[in-house]
């Protein structure tokens, strides 16, 4: 399954807001329509974000539609932006965005099988992730959730514990959906338990992904990621990033520079469409946190492992 492509001559793409009670696909023929899918997060994840970014250039070439709003459609993750400009220095857009869609399914294996060998060292059979970065999050496959998956086509995956992921609940939507697909033990936490259950020992490593990675190793991440990585540090575990090499940004120095997006209070104060809470409540809706690099055991890309626990940065 692929959870964006080309299709003639329009941008096919799974409607994440339907999973997981319908798997249903979108075809995309207008900028407009792309932008709009991109902030209802229909399609959500940094790695698509970047394809669906190039390919919306692609559509621009041929409706005439500016891309300048396309670009600025989600400020945190740096992939759309890095899609966009990809494209648009291209002579053929719609090539260029093809290659694009082509290595990210090629870095998802090589993350896959970097992360994997890199757990295989610290022994670790039982790992926790959060939001989705699977192959819904990326073409297929997936960054952390990738490697949870070779870990599994290995024989040596124990049990991946995924967090809900509030607001929107990304984890339980999506990332036990992947789970279950692909046949893997698994087991759902609501967000606040996972510090707790590292301390308890429930896993041996953290797997994350990454929407931006600062020239110092911080790492912009979906909410809760710098939550796992303080309790991992004093459980003891590895905490490790896992994304392609495009989601570094050598411009941002620090995790300070990185713009976090706010979605606002209705997500917050409804669930479902349900209210939880009283008319007129006020919320903080930050959609991404940002982990200190001194927090990160090692950032595994689709080229290299960095290991910021021994001093070196992207």
């Amino acid at each position: 399954m692929r959870t964006i492509d080309w299709v003639d001559g329009a941008i096919t793409l799974v409607d994440q807001t339907r999973l997981p009670g319908e798997l249903t696909y979108l075809r995309i023929t207008t900028v407009a329509d792309l932008i709009d899918a991109i902030q209802r997060l229909a399609v959500r994840g940094a790695p698509a974000l970047g394809v669906a970014g190039a390919m919306g250039v692609a559509l621009a070439a041929r409706t005439g539609e500016p891309i300048a709003p396309l670009r600025a459609a989600r400020p945190t993750a740096v992939n759309l932006a890095w899609g966009v400009d990809q494209a648009a220095a291209s002579a053929d857009p719609l090539a260029r965005a093809l290659e694009i869609r082509d290595e990210d399914i090629a870095a998802c294996l090589a993350m896959g099988a970097r992360g994997a060998d890199l757990l295989a060292e610290h022994a670790a059979t039982r790992v926790m992730t959060v939001c989705n970065t699977g192959g819904l999050a990326t073409v297929e496959r997936g960054t952390a959730l990738g490697v949870i998956q070779t870990m599994h086509e290995r024989g040596v995956l124990a049990e991946a514990l995924a967090l809900e992921t509030r607001p929107l609940l990304q984890g339980a939507r999506l990332t036990a959906w992947e789970l279950a697909r692909m046949g893997a033990p698994h087991r759902l936490i609501v967000d606040s338990a996972g510090p707790f259950l590292l301390a308890r020992g429930a896993a041996d490593a953290v797997l994350i992904g990454a929407d931006r990675i600062a020239a110092n190793g911080d790492t912009a991440n979906k909410i809760g990621s710098y939550s796992l990585a303080l309790g991992a540090r004093r459980a003891g575990v590895p905490f490790l990033v896992i994304a392609p090499e495009t989601t570094i940004d050598l411009a941002t120095p620090t995790g300070d520079a990185i713009h976090i997006e706010d979605r606002g209070a209705a997500e917050v104060v409804s669930l479902g469409g349900v209210k939880i809470a009283p008319d007129g409540t006020q919320a903080l809706n930050p959609a991404f946190d940002v982990t200190p690099a001194d927090l990160i055991t090692a950032i595994v890309t689709d080229r290299r492992v960095i290991r910021l626990d021994r001093g070196e940065t992207p």
